[in-house]
């Protein structure tokens, strides 16, 4: 009999376990050699250089520099050797001394002007000197030798309007609203063609400027430019605007573009008063005796500086027992002025030196017959003595051509800004009356 024989079939449970055996030898396997191969390999990156850290190494500390600037200002009598003898050596002092001549003269150094001396660890470094209100003197000591400079002062520069009323002068007018005398003075100096500051001046009349307030290391330093200036004086009212024509230099004209300066000053005193008029009869103090008096005087304390009141040329200059000290120059071929009883002459005044308008010639004294300081001023026109306040003096050259509508685009936010306080003190009064009638209706 013929068997077909067949093994008997295996569950899947079966199948499985015969191959647990093997797949548990294969894993150990594998784990066996996965730790090899990590333990021959590194665990950063293989292009990454592992180094040891290595100790920093500190530079020796340096001694600090020890920095020293000494401000102050030139006393009366000081000199170069006075200021710089503790830093510097006579034989480079005397090196500086003539390397400096050509750029500013150190014997030039003015009592009043400030300085400073800049010293690193006590040794000499820098020596800055104020020349004017604009330039500076700076003087660097490099090695064995000077570097010598003449700079202009380096400010922060603010455009300021100011105002004010006269009540009694221009000076306490000034004062009242905060401001320095300066300012009197420059003013003074712009309308001098057009208003005489001792004679014109009356309570009530009023200015008003645009002008520059510089500043030095943050501190007030001055006045720079007046842009634009207004002066009531008398219901009358003058205006001037700072304005260079072409290569002329920079000058004052009012909105028209004529020049406010004009060909004789109203005075030769900024400030002063009137002692003795214009007359043809007047008892004379010294000599008790009626004569003519075709001069103004002027009452000034002595050493007043006195200007010439035009351009011209020194036609004499000497001393007589009743004029004093005096000096007489001739402007033009039609008018010719004479200064008296002055108590010592300016720097450079000789006869045939040309002098300009506003320089300063002497000073007021009381040689020669005088009762006290004061300037005896006379002017002649064609040989004959005339009132110096009654002179119509002829303008100078107004705006040019070529730059007069430059000027008047360039003065039309000046004007702006001069008017405004005007209208902001109408438009205020309107109000004030407003309100006052609103009152009375209630």
């Amino acid at each position: 009999m013929d068997f077909d024989f067949q093994p008997p079939r295996q569950s899947m449970a079966q199948r499985k376990g015969r191959w647990k055996l093997p797949a548990l030898v294969l894993g150990c396997l594998l784990l066996l050699v996965l730790g090899f191969v990590l333990t021959r390999q590194p665990l950063v990156n293989p292009t990454e250089a592992r180094t040891e850290p290595v100790a920093e190494i500190k530079p020796p500390p340096q001694p600090e520099v020890e920095r020293t600037v000494i401000a102050d200002t030139i006393d009366p009598g000081e000199t170069l050797t006075s200021l710089l003898g503790d830093y510097l050596s006579p034989r480079d002092i005397l090196l500086l001394s003539k390397k400096s001549e050509k750029v500013f003269p150190l014997s030039r150094i003015c009592a009043g002007q400030p300085y400073r001396i800049c010293l690193t660890d006590g040794r000499f470094e820098r020596f800055e000197y104020d020349i004017d209100r604009d330039e500076e003197l700076i003087v660097s000591r490099q090695e064995d030798d000077f570097v010598i400079e003449r700079k202009p002062i380096p400010y922060d520069v603010r455009v300021d309007h100011v105002q004010g009323t006269i009540r009694s002068s221009l000076f306490e007018a000034v004062a009242d609203i905060g401001e320095e005398a300066e300012l009197a003075l420059a003013l003074a100096d712009i309308f001098a063609w057009d208003i005489d500051f001792i004679l014109d001046i009356r309570t009530g009349d009023s200015f008003q400027a645009l002008v520059e307030k510089r500043f030095r290391d943050g501190k007030p330093a001055g006045y720079g430019r007046i842009l634009a200036a207004e002066f009531s004086n008398r219901g009358r009212i003058f205006r001037a605007f700072l304005f260079q024509d072409g290569d002329k230099p920079p000058s004052y004209y009012d909105e028209r573009g004529h020049s406010v300066r004009k060909a004789f000053l109203k005075a030769p005193l900024k400030f002063s008063r009137i002692s003795s008029g214009f007359t043809m009869r007047r008892f004379h103090p010294i000599r008790k005796t009626w004569r003519a008096h075709p001069a103004i005087d002027y009452a000034a304390p002595t050493g007043t500086p006195i200007k010439a009141v035009g351009d011209g040329v020194i036609s004499r200059k000497g001393y007589t027992k009743g004029n004093g000290n005096f000096v007489e120059i001739r402007h033009n071929s039609t008018y010719k002025t004479l200064y008296l009883h002055m108590s010592r002459f300016a720097r450079g005044i000789r006869k045939g030196r040309r002098v300009r308008q506003g320089q300063v010639i002497g000073y007021v004294g009381s040689t020669g017959l005088a009762t006290g300081p004061h300037l005896c001023f006379r002017m002649y026109r064609n040989g004959k003595p005339v009132n110096p306040t009654r002179i119509e003096s002829p303008p100078m050259a107004p705006v040019s051509k070529a730059n007069r509508q430059l000027f008047f685009d360039m003065i039309q936010p000046w004007i702006a800004r001069l008017e405004q306080p005007s209208k902001e003190r109408i438009i205020q009064a309107r109000l004030e009356k407003a309100g006052d009638g609103r009152h009375d209706g209630r």
